[in-house]
């Protein structure tokens, strides 16, 4: 048996016409759906990412605001920014790029941020309806993996779910989504993390299995079900042994899982564009 592939770069696709449609709607009333990024600092990622994300934007009629503060920035203007940004009628989706450099404090920069704007989904208010299971703005990438199972028509309805990576970012707020009731969720989810026990043999009860816990290829052939269904949330680059001095990218999941799972998400072209096509949804969705 050979897997599936789950084609990330399709369904980003599908959402991008989706949102290129809702952006025009928007425009021929006299709104243009803007997303304010923040950034503080030179990370390269972080600067490669947000271009990516401006890229994205363009092509789909949102308009972006690039703000980049020096790392040593005085962080009252910062806040003062944010807190701009946030009576801006014109802004509707504001994020945060993190990591921010060593010595600032994210979480008070996010509980600034008007949780109306919270593109991202990391606002205390916003978490917090997550878990209440009220409407709200949903982390990026749990929602793209959601949509991706959905278009797969992949049925989570008293199945179980193991997710492995417990981070605010990806693994408890796609634990709680996939476990709420209503339809494509319904989940028994297991939950686990670098302290828990014997990894393998609750990912081996899995009909599906999540991995994002940010170590290279963790998950290997014999630690999945026959069958199961894989969603690769990691990304490392790593050495290439086929060419030396050269490196390649490669997810949580070892490549030989594609032997025994029925369908899983290739790294690169999986997770990482669902996590950008939500992203200007959501923007789109505070818009409206």
């Amino acid at each position: 048996m050979s897997a599936k592939r789950i084609d990330g770069k399709l369904r980003a696709q599908e959402i991008h016409e989706e949102v290129a449609r809702r952006s025009e709607e928007l425009r021929g009333r006299g709104i243009v759906p803007t997303l304010a990024m923040m950034r503080v600092g030179e990370d390269p990622a972080s600067i490669v990412y947000l271009r990516k994300k401006a890229e994205a934007a363009e092509k789909v009629g949102v308009q972006s605001k690039n703000i980049v503060f020096p790392e040593d920035a005085n962080p009252e203007e910062v806040r003062q920014t944010m807190q701009d940004l946030n009576q801006d009628p014109n802004v509707h989706g504001i994020l945060l790029q993190l990591p921010l450099p060593k010595g600032w404090d994210a979480q008070v920069l996010l509980n600034l941020m008007d949780p109306a704007k919270d593109v991202d989904g990391f606002h205390p208010v916003s978490v917090g309806k997550l878990v209440r299971g009220e409407p709200t703005l949903l982390p990026c990438t749990p929602l793209g993996i959601l949509y991706l199972l959905h278009r797969e028509q992949i049925d989570l309805s008293g199945k179980v779910v193991a997710v492995i990576g417990r981070s605010n970012i990806v693994g408890r707020p796609v634990a709680n989504l996939l476990s709420q009731k209503g339809p494509g969720r319904d989940a028994t989810v297991i939950l686990l993390h670098s302290r828990s026990k014997e990894i393998p043999a609750w990912t081996s009860q899995a009909d599906v299995i999540i991995a994002a816990a940010g170590q290279a290829q963790m998950i290997t052939p014999e630690m999945v079900r026959p069958g199961a269904v894989v969603i690769d949330v990691g990304i490392h680059r790593v050495p290439n042994p086929d060419k030396p001095g050269k490196f390649k990218l490669v997810g949580d999941v070892h490549p030989d899982v594609k032997e025994v799972a029925s369908a899983m998400t290739p790294v690169p072209g999986g997770v990482g564009p669902m996590t950008v096509a939500t992203l200007l949804q959501n923007t789109v969705d505070a818009a409206e």
